[in-house]
């Protein structure tokens, strides 16, 4: 359908249905984290060494990425909405069973695993809002449904306080369902599909848009920003409480701090985006969050280390949301499917950073070797979209950093 520009964003597109896909996302990732801040009083039942704590932080975060790729082909073929819907009704199986079942450390590393069909609600929630505005808009709208990760300061904030007040962390599950159930039924009355929903194509034609060079490299730029996001989320109450000695619920409330920046600096990256360009965007975010993650891995007292990894979460909070300002500028026909083969690659990025954060220490005795590690990583994707930048404005990027009109759909 036409959409005339002087419309404005908010008279542009579908508000409830952008509400909608705010609320799923945010739920979900309260949701797909709550393992993270509960982690350290997990152990209190199951001893875990530096490298089971990683793991177990990891495997939402694996399954995240792996069920992203599931939910972008659904999200193209039966749609966003319906997407959704299933994808909260997976979601109520691991808090199930966390809640009731789990008596054992391979029972939780299970449940930690299936908390992906929470982590993978961003290949339906972004497709589901953004294909309600025009270009010129789309940025800011996936920016809105993207700081749905602000779920995570629910997570950081109450889970260990919840497991303390009640006596165990198990109930913290059960509590869980409230706001998913509730979700749910709002997600259903709401959420409207786009009548510019796309007609589903073979599965030859979904493979080839892996044949395509900036489908990976779009990959790896989320990989870096959303990765070091969702990783630092999961695995910043065990970095408080290994380093600092802090407790369970100051330690979660200090990772609170950090989360906040990430989460609600993504919108604000997709509107500056649409204004100057993703890409000077993540040239300028990538720099500085590898410069801040050098001056981190000198580990510096508690008071010092705050407010740098609050300052490097805004930086990979709002690189989140230029990244997906030049995905549908790239992509548009086929936003549902790279919204989950680069969501995947996110949430793979976030998978291997605590590994490496816990491996690390467990060998040195350290953090400084991963810090040192995440840096040189940020610094190596800003040398490749230095490098790429080149090219992309010469088929589908205009010098301005947006994209041409007859970039490829």
């Amino acid at each position: 359908m036409e959409i005339v520009k002087d419309k404005g964003f908010w008279n542009s597109g579908h508000k409830p249905t952008l509400f909608s896909a705010f609320l799923y996302f945010d739920m979900s990732f309260m949701v797909w984290v709550l393992i993270g801040p509960l982690a350290v009083i997990m152990m209190n039942d199951y001893p875990m060494t530096a490298i089971q704590k990683a793991n177990l932080v990891a495997l939402p975060v694996l399954g995240g990425s792996l069920l992203r790729l599931v939910f972008g082909f659904l999200t193209d073929y039966i749609g966003p909405k319906r997407t959704g819907q299933f994808g909260l009704l997976a979601t109520m199986v691991p808090l199930v069973w966390g809640w009731q079942f789990v008596d054992s450390l391979n029972h939780l590393y299970i449940v930690a695993l299936l908390l992906g069909f929470a982590g993978a609600s961003f290949a339906a929630a972004l497709p589901l809002a953004s294909r309600w505005y025009p270009p010129q808009y789309q940025g800011l709208a996936m920016g809105i449904a993207g700081a749905g990760n602000s779920g995570t300061v629910f997570s950081t904030l109450f889970a260990n306080r919840l497991a303390t007040h009640f006596g165990g962390w198990e109930t913290v599950f059960g509590l869980a369902l409230i706001p998913i159930g509730i979700v749910f039924i709002v997600f259903t009355v709401f959420a409207k599909e786009s009548p510019t929903q796309p007609a589903p194509k073979k599965l030859s034609q979904y493979a080839s848009v892996l044949k395509k060079r900036d489908t990976w490299l779009f990959c790896l730029m989320y990989g870096v920003t959303f990765g070091g996001f969702v990783g630092l989320t999961n695995y910043l109450t065990i970095f408080f409480n290994a380093q600092y000695g802090v407790s369970a619920v100051r330690a979660a409330d200090f990772t609170t701090i950090c989360v906040i920046a990430g989460s609600f600096f993504r919108p604000v990256g997709g509107y500056l985006s649409d204004k100057i360009g993703g890409i000077r965007m993540l040239i300028v975010l990538y720099a500085a969050a590898g410069l801040l993650f050098l001056t981190i891995s000198s580990l510096p007292p508690l008071a010092v280390v705050i407010p740098l990894l609050f300052l490097a979460m805004m930086s990979l909070g709002t690189g989140n949301g230029a990244v997906f300002q030049l995905i549908p500028q790239r992509f548009g026909a086929d936003i549902g499917l790279l919204t989950g083969i680069v969501g995947a690659a996110g949430g793979f990025g976030g998978y291997l950073l605590p590994l490496l954060l816990g491996s690390l220490y467990g060998k040195t005795g350290s953090y400084t070797p991963g810090f040192i590690t995440m840096a040189c990583i940020a610094l190596g994707a800003l040398v490749a979209l230095s490098i790429v930048q080149g090219v992309w404005k010469r088929t589908w990027l205009s010098p301005d950093g947006r994209a041409k009109l007859e970039a490829e759909a």
